[in-house]
């Protein structure tokens, strides 16, 4: 089986030590990182003076977002976001740019609220997992977030834009602001790409209308420098940790977190942050036999699962786990997917003052809508 560790790039970021302190390369992606830098403060500074327009929209846009390179669990965020404002009695829909979807169209309707019509590889597995998760709200994918939030709004009749993963994107006004931060690592290793995780410098966040803390069940201190951001520019910080809701297995079977206490299991993932996923297996009391990471939205090919399915045998595990992400790129292999169990998982808002369901629907009250 090929190599499915974490590759070079990942290994630096995370200042693996097997990576030499003073490598060329790691020179040559600092170089990179300070040109990233000026770049990204020339087109912020255009934004914040008009020069670059952004256009408003005839409803409210909630962006969710973050300033590091996946892992926050926007996704997550963004489903519960949709859950909360159609119990609130809202219309919401949902656009996105559709990372990893091949479909080249300027707007493409990954779900129109009661159907799913496009598959992981056209939509891109996060845009299909949020659809699916969200029943009655419609999905739209495209690079312009102009384009599809027009296209939600002339469409479908929504009255309020969720806008997936969008701090960057600024073509269109947003009324709020949701910027994810992970609560251990918010800043990486506090590197602009391509030396670091980061996509922007973290004084951006003046621009945030709040911070959530995403996995921060270990509860602790706020990062300084996050307190910091967030007491001079007057930003309230929430917090937030996932938590798997069921593990679902072939032919309707289901457990229950806790019944995989005890259990030999095979696991293996292709998302931004394996480690996250394999603390939480391991919080189970699980008996993690093996665990493989591919790279991020990783297009799994018969090989790879030829790969996986002699692997596994070997292990002779109780269970074999994925992520839904990875099962949405798994779907076109049902054969494969059939042997496997794939863990559920939620974002979980901590209770604060005032609630984050408060704030949200507070901001939408006083931007006038």
């Amino acid at each position: 089986m090929k190599e499915m560790g974490m590759i070079d790039w990942r290994r630096m970021w995370n200042e693996d030590p097997s990576v030499r302190r003073f490598s060329p390369a790691r020179a040559a992606l600092t170089l990179f990182s300070l040109v990233y830098r000026g770049v990204v403060a020339i087109r912020n500074r255009r934004y914040d003076k008009g020069t670059l327009p952004s256009a408003r929209l005839a409803r409210p846009v909630i962006s969710v977002g973050n300033l590091t390179v996946g892992g926050t669990g926007k996704t997550p965020c963004v489903i519960a976001l949709g859950r909360m404002l159609q119990s609130r009695g809202y219309k919401p829909a949902v656009i996105s740019r559709g990372y990893g979807g091949k479909s080249a169209a300027p707007v493409t309707v990954v779900s129109d609220g009661a159907n799913i019509l496009c598959d992981a590889a056209t939509a891109g597995d996060e845009p299909l997992l949020i659809a699916q998760s969200l029943p009655g709200v419609p999905v739209i994918t495209g690079p312009k977030r102009k384009l599809t939030g027009r296209a939600a709004l002339d469409r479908f009749g929504c009255d309020v834009l969720i806008c997936d993963d969008a701090f960057q994107h600024r073509q269109i006004r947003r009324d709020i602001d949701i910027v994810l931060l992970d609560a251990q690592r918010p800043f990486g290793n506090g590197y602009l790409l391509p030396r670091g995780e980061l996509r922007e410098p973290a004084e951006s966040l003046a621009r945030a209308s709040c911070l959530l803390l995403t996995r921060s069940d270990s509860g602790g201190a706020v990062h300084p420098q996050v307190a910091q951001i967030a007491r001079e520019f007057g930003i309230p910080v929430f917090r937030a940790e996932h938590r798997f809701t069921q593990i679902a297995g072939p032919a309707g079977q289901s457990l229950a977190p806790g019944e995989l206490a005890g259990k030999k299991i095979c696991a293996f993932c292709g998302i931004a942050r394996p480690e996250s996923f394999k603390k939480m297996l391991a919080d189970t009391g699980a008996e993690i036999l093996s665990f493989i990471d591919f790279p991020d939205h990783y297009a799994y090919n018969r090989d790879d699962l030829a790969a996986l399915e002699k692997y596994f045998a070997a292990q002779n595990a109780d269970y074999r786990i994925t992520t839904e992400k990875d099962a949405m790129r798994l779907a076109a292999y049902p054969d494969f997917l059939k042997t496997v169990f794939v863990a559920r998982m939620e974002m979980a808002i901590a209770p604060s003052v005032p609630s984050f369901e408060e704030f949200v629907v507070g901001k939408m009250g006083n931007g006038g809508w």
